[in-house]
């Protein structure tokens, strides 16, 4: 093989341009961005997540409490960890209605009506109030939750429990669209 033929065959293509790296480096560049942004979308869903949860065991909590005191038993109480180490303030659950055919927050449709103001609520017959600002502790990241109930009392030792629970307004923005958590239940019944 002669040396011009050899020359001829190394440099018809033997490299990158840099153009061609140019325009790699912005395609590169354009992927890494898209991919930085679904990552923050996911992330701030995952808080929401969290949050929605959080409000759904309380909710349970809460439920469950009443079920136990309707039924004759159970602490009636619950403490939140307002202070990020396991303690906090304990919150006395209202569940006697009393002579009254029901007690507690107003319902809207199948949960409880929000729009309501926490003054009007009242307590039951032995002073226990039908809602609570629980405080959740995270990471030391504190969470304030505006739990409600309503107990209906159907007769014959039957009770429709309601209960209610969102997260308190000043959340960061990515998390301000928390809906409420509604939760049933018949307690009771012969």
């Amino acid at each position: 093989m002669s040396r011009t033929m050899l020359r001829r065959k190394l440099h018809r293509e033997s490299g990158m341009t840099l153009i061609e790296l140019a325009i790699a480096a912005v395609v590169l560049i354009v992927g890494m961005l898209s991919i930085m942004g679904v990552l923050l979308v996911a992330v701030g869903n995952n808080g929401r997540s969290k949050i929605d949860s959080s409000a759904t065991m309380l909710s349970q909590a809460v439920l469950e409490q009443l079920r136990a005191k309707l039924a004759g038993g159970g602490p009636g109480s619950l403490t939140d960890n307002a202070n990020c180490n396991g303690t906090g303030t304990a919150h006395q659950i209202g569940y006697d209605i009393g002579a009254a055919a029901s007690g507690g927050a107003n319902i809207s449709g199948s949960g409880i009506n929000f729009s309501q103001s926490q003054a009007t609520i009242g307590n039951d017959a032995f002073g226990n109030p039908y809602y609570m600002n629980f405080v959740d502790c995270n990471n030391n990241v504190t969470m304030t939750y505006d739990v409600r109930w309503n107990i209906q009392d159907l007769g014959n030792s039957t009770y429709l429990v309601t209960v209610g629970s969102r997260p308190v307004s000043g959340l960061p923005t990515q998390y301000s669209f928390s809906l409420p958590v509604n939760m049933r239940t018949y307690v009771g019944g012969l």
